[in-house]
């Protein structure tokens, strides 16, 4: 199996199954040699980097969850800056390597399912930070996917959502399926909307991103 075109072997593996089963498998096959993960990269994410610098000391006597998170750099982030984190992710062999990158780290990796999460997770986070994960899912599934999310933040919480970015009615293949405004909008459906904006990349005016804020009072 080549791992030249990681992307394409995504949406192969996304195509032929339950729509969540995929994500073991692309992280299994990972392990073994034979895939690649593409949204693996060796720094956390921008957009949650700058998102979270502009806030310091907020994490201290804090809670905070990571949506998806995969190997662990964006929950390694949040937990540098002092929140009790908890990353999850649907995969068993993410969060296994998770474990082993980040020997001897504060946050919690657990294996969940965001369509079905711990009923003790309902409320218990007083930051929720769901970075690019959505989109990977079918539009069918998203209404229960972005519930889930919402259902994590405490009161007086906060949710970051980043996305990739579509206009409203524009058709896109996927894996990802970008999100467009209305689709953002309603992680705030009992929330309060505190920000939302579409970034363009400056490397790539083609890609759009979006980065919201929502509080819940």
């Amino acid at each position: 199996m080549s791992t030249g075109d990681p992307d394409a072997r995504t949406r192969e593996l996304a195509s032929a199954g339950e729509p969540t089963a995929w994500f073991e498998e692309l992280y299994a096959e990972a392990a073994d040699g034979l895939a690649t993960v593409p949204w693996d990269r060796e720094a956390p994410s921008q957009l949650v980097q700058e998102w979270i610098t502009a806030r310091p000391g907020d994490g201290e006597g804090r809670s905070a969850v990571v949506v998806g998170c995969g190997y662990g750099r964006d929950a390694e982030l949040i937990a540098r800056h002092g929140y009790r984190t908890t990353g999850f992710d649907i995969s068993p062999t993410a969060i296994g390597e998770a474990r082993q990158r980040h020997a001897g780290s504060p946050v919690d990796y657990r294996v969940a399912d965001l369509l079905a999460l711990p009923d003790e997770w309902s409320g218990a986070f007083d930051l929720v930070v769901e970075s690019m994960n959505v989109q990977a899912l079918p539009i069918d599934l998203r209404p229960a996917a972005i519930s889930g999310v919402r259902s994590l933040v405490a009161p007086g919480g906060t949710l970051f959502v980043m996305a990739a970015a579509r206009d409203d009615g524009e058709e896109t293949d996927g894996p990802p399926w970008p999100l467009d405004r209305a689709e953002v909008e309603s992680f705030g459906t009992d929330l309060v909307v505190r920000s939302l904006e579409r970034i363009v990349d400056a490397n790539d005016p083609a890609i759009s991103r979006w980065a919201a804020e929502f509080s819940r009072d």
